[in-house]
């Protein structure tokens, strides 16, 4: 069954236009609270990225959760996979993240976790969207949900994530420069590392409501760069706007993405003998990686791309680690979702342990020329199945001669096509990939 309102990751849209407006997130907090929150005393935490309406969203949730009888626990600002991490420590039914990610501040969404720290199933997200077409009602006033704030809530995870590095691991030797991007890791990230014993400059750490993953963050590396050759630090870490994204930069200013870093964290696992089965990545992941995990003797499968079925997937094989080219990264054994500051941790201690670089550590693994062109287009016309836009298809294909891929999909999170093309030629690459984009969008411009 289609899902009305849930995307890959949450419900997600511009702010003001349906469904990301005051009146809707007042219900579907009653509607969460009536299906997640059974049971008296019952308590979901809701937290927030560094958006100005985060703050509209997060009275809203208060006010529909409440009327629900259930009691709202705030953490403020606060990462994605922070949340998830809090709603299994404190007990909560559920955990509430009112975010849109990568996106601009123009939009917002809401996503949920479960009392045990993961993406809500499909099943009960339909049931959320059932509820939400019942009429609102109102519990008796004496059976209200209260509201309250957590106060040392980033304290708490901030040990957390210091407690996934090995007592013995220092980090003193380590310049690091680390970019918030103007999100929610903004007074947290900087304090792991320091704590730990870095060397730490800050970038993209003064949030202002507006500027959220504007010109910082893992979507937009080149000022972590500049900044990393400037001060000539080891390394760099760019986190986007609800810190579950990690992009890591080089000594030499060169970005290293979510396939090569997954790489290097499951390389050290096997060495280290707790690896425990293979890597799951995505439609999208980079051929590279599955080439260079296979000389290593590890398995890999491929799930539907986001994080949820990246999940999913390791849950049914019993793996510990996977992700997404674009730096969600899963660390099973330290975490239950795509965490970047976990995900940097695990890299920056192989790089303590095997005194080595991140420039070094990245050569076990060659990426193949890989080129993605987002197609703006609406969702519900399919474009992709057009007939012009198959024949280009074919095509391309034929040119590559099974020696790379192509992949059409929509944006679960936007309203685009994402076309991407992977070979051995970069020239040949890019010619196709831009030849079956261009069929994309004339198709999108058909009435």
């Amino acid at each position: 069954m289609t899902k009305k309102y849930f995307g890959t990751d949450g419900i997600r849209g511009r702010v003001g236009e349906p469904p990301i407006t005051a009146d809707f997130v007042l219900k579907l907090g009653w509607a969460a609270g009536q299906v997640l929150g059974t049971g008296q005393g019952s308590k979901i935490l809701v937290g927030k990225d560094t958006r100005i309406s985060g703050y509209m969203f997060e009275s809203a949730l208060q006010a529909g959760l409440s009327a629900a009888g259930v009691d709202c626990h705030l953490l403020g600002p606060m990462p994605t996979p922070a949340i998830a991490y809090l709603t299994q420590t404190f007990r909560a039914k559920a955990g509430i993240v009112i975010s849109a990610s990568h996106n601009p501040y123009q939009d917002n969404g809401i996503k949920f976790f479960s009392a045990e720290g993961t993406k809500l199933p499909d099943s009960v997200e339909r049931a959320i969207e059932d509820m939400i077409e019942q009429p609102m009602t109102t519990k008796d006033s004496a059976l209200l949900g209260k509201a309250g704030r957590i106060k040392d809530a980033a304290g708490r995870y901030i040990e957390f994530c210091k407690g996934t590095v090995p007592a013995k691991t220092r980090l003193k030797k380590l310049k690091v420069v680390i970019d918030c991007a103007h999100g929610a890791t903004y007074h947290i990230a900087p304090a792991v590392f320091q704590e730990l014993g870095a060397d730490v400059i800050t970038i993209g750490a003064e949030p202002n409501g507006l500027n959220i993953n504007e010109g910082f963050g893992a979507t937009d590396t080149k000022a972590l760069a500049a900044k990393v050759l400037e001060e000539k630090a080891d390394l760099g870490i760019a986190l986007d706007g609800d810190g579950d994204r990690v992009m890591m930069i080089d000594h030499l200013g060169n970005m290293a993405n979510g396939d090569e870093l997954l790489f290097i964290i499951a390389r050290a696992a096997l060495k280290e003998g707790h690896l425990q089965g293979g890597v799951v990545g995505t439609l999208m992941s980079n051929l590279g990686m599955e080439v260079a995990l296979k000389e290593l003797g590890i398995g890999f499968a491929r799930s539907q791309v986001g994080d949820r079925y990246v999940i999913e997937m390791m849950k049914e094989k019993g793996w510990r680690f996977g992700g997404e080219s674009s730096g969600h990264i899963i660390c099973m054994d330290q975490t239950t979702t795509g965490d970047g500051i976990i995900a940097a941790l695990q890299v920056v201690v192989v790089m303590c342990q095997s005194n080595l670089g991140l420039a070094d550590l990245r050569k076990g693994m060659k990426q193949f020329p890989q080129l993605m062109i987002n197609v703006k287009a609406d969702r519900k016309k399919q474009v992709w199945l057009d007939k012009t836009v198959l024949e280009a298809v074919a095509v391309g294909e034929q040119k590559l001669a099974d020696k790379g891929r192509i992949l059409l999909r929509p944006s679960g999170t936007e309203p685009l096509v994402r076309v991407m093309v992977e070979g051995e030629n970069d020239s040949l690459v890019k010619s196709i990939c831009e030849d079956i984009a261009s069929e994309v969008e004339i198709a999108a411009a058909k009435g």
